[in-house]
């Protein structure tokens, strides 16, 4: 199935993004309480005076993860905020998730036990309700599904569809840790595998390590937003790679934009590990994927507002379509914005 899927991929434009509009094509909505559906971070309901979000994500063994080097109390951790994530895109805040497991008979129950222990910790971190879910056997590995609902106010939703020409072009945090520290991983799995008595050597590693296994999500920015009524035009979170993040705005927008490569924020820790591995820095944070940071737009109106936060930076701004997506390099060469070529949530690592 999955080889019949990639080469399905391989005659739609686009990719997973054209697969998904093309499902998005042959569906309808029936329900007056169903207010958005396919084609954002999350589907958008009503019941009463609050909009409810729903966000479904699915994680495979081989796949999105390798148990070899992830301890599976982080992975259970990582669910959640890879899930909850796309709530926090919406402008909403995340209340309850459900977790569907299938698991080989590889997998003991004290395992399946310790990945719970993650979830609650992730569940306590961000107040997050576990409600259900439920665990089946596979014959290989462990697939996990995880379901997010949050809510929000009536007016406070925030589609990626929203972003305007002269609208500023925001991220929080820092981009390419997660890559970089998937790249240490897979180096130090394959050094153990042709000589089992070398120990790993991950001594002074621990920043992208743990962006890699452990990551956060900027929880506090809607707060921020509420305080400074700063309402962002359109929203996604960084799962992908920030390319196709922005490239994803851009065409639910049907705008162009411009982002400059020395506005970009890329921590120490992540640029000597990308020089170790003679990669260039912007290249991790444009298309390594799995930094769980939030991309927004914001009205040009507000910069006076926002201007002396530390909380995100502002690394362009919103054009109109015709003027292309592209990005302004150091050297003053402009280059074509185009999408990360591994466009799933967790780095393919195989």
């Amino acid at each position: 199935m999955t080889e019949e899927l990639e080469n399905e991929n391989n005659s739609i434009p686009d990719g997973k993004y054209g697969l998904i509009k093309k499902i998005a094509e042959k569906t309808n909505n029936y329900n007056k309480e169903t207010l958005f559906g396919i084609g954002d971070d999350c589907a958008v309901l009503k019941f009463g005076n609050c909009k409810t979000v729903v966000s479904s994500d699915i994680f495979a063994e081989g796949i999105h993860f390798d148990l070899t080097y992830t301890p599976i109390k982080h992975l259970g951790y990582k669910t959640v905020v890879a899930g909850i994530s796309d709530i926090y895109a919406m402008n909403a805040t995340p209340k309850q998730i459900t977790i569907c497991l299938a698991v080989s008979n590889a997998i003991m129950q004290s395992h399946i036990l310790s990945f719970f222990d993650g979830v609650s910790a992730a569940c306590k971190e961000y107040n997050v309700d576990l409600v259900g879910g439920d665990i089946t056997t596979s014959k290989k590995g462990i697939t996990i599904s995880v379901t997010s609902i949050g809510v929000a106010d009536e007016n406070d939703i925030v589609y990626r569809s929203g972003a305007k020409p002269t609208d500023l072009l925001c991220v929080t945090g820092d981009l390419g840790g997660a890559y970089m520290g998937l790249q240490l991983l897979e180096r130090e799995k394959t050094l153990f595998n042709a000589n089992p008595e070398q120990q790993p050597q991950l001594e002074g590693y621990d920043y992208i390590l743990r962006r890699q296994l452990k990551p956060e999500v900027p929880k506090d920015l809607l707060d921020y937003f509420k305080k400074t009524g700063v309402k962002p035009t359109s929203m996604i979170d960084v799962s992908s790679g920030l390319a196709s993040e922005i490239i994803n705005i851009c065409r639910a927008s049907e705008v162009g934009c411009e982002i400059f490569e020395e506005r970009i924020p890329i921590a120490s820790d992540t640029e000597k590990m990308a020089k170790e591995f003679n990669i260039n820095p912007i290249v991790t944070a444009l298309n390594g994927g799995e930094d769980y940071e939030l991309l927004f737009t914001i009205e040009l109106s507000n910069y006076d507002k926002i201007k002396n936060t530390d909380m995100f930076k502002i690394i362009g701004s919103i054009n109109a379509a015709d003027k292309g997506r592209n990005i302004v390099m150091e050297d003053g060469s402009i280059i074509t914005l185009e999408p990360s070529i591994n466009n799933q949530t967790f780095q393919n690592v195989q």
